[in-house]
């Protein structure tokens, strides 16, 4: 097993089907990625460049979704979240599997791929 897939196993349910959802979306709308395992947490790559995070923040309970050109991205900024001492990163944040809208992650994505 491989460690990004190793890192969603191991999660506590909440936060593996969560993370499991995320990647079947990318899988779907940018089969081209691939996932890897960078500074502790899986890293989709798109083009062999960074491309999003998947980090599940036990701390403050939510899956984030960061993207590595979210600076860029023009659409769906009410969804994108901003945190301070991050100046190229958007992250989406879910903390539910309920709270995921696929329609929204499927844009973001798309957009985000026009930017490679």
């Amino acid at each position: 097993m491989k460690p990004a897939e190793h890192y969603i196993i191991n999660q506590p349910s909440h936060y593996r089907d969560i993370l499991l959802s995320i990647v079947d979306v990318m899988k779907q709308t940018l089969p081209e990625a691939t996932l890897e395992y960078k500074w502790g947490i899986p890293y989709f790559y798109y083009k062999r460049k960074p491309f999003c995070y998947l980090n599940a923040s036990h701390k403050k309970q939510y899956v984030d979704v960061g993207f590595a050109k979210g600076f860029q991205l023009q659409n769906h900024l009410d969804h994108l979240i901003v945190d301070n001492g991050r100046n190229t990163i958007k992250s989406l944040r879910y903390i539910s599997i309920e709270s995921i809208n696929i329609n929204v992650l499927t844009q973001v994505i798309l957009e985000a791929e026009k930017l490679y």
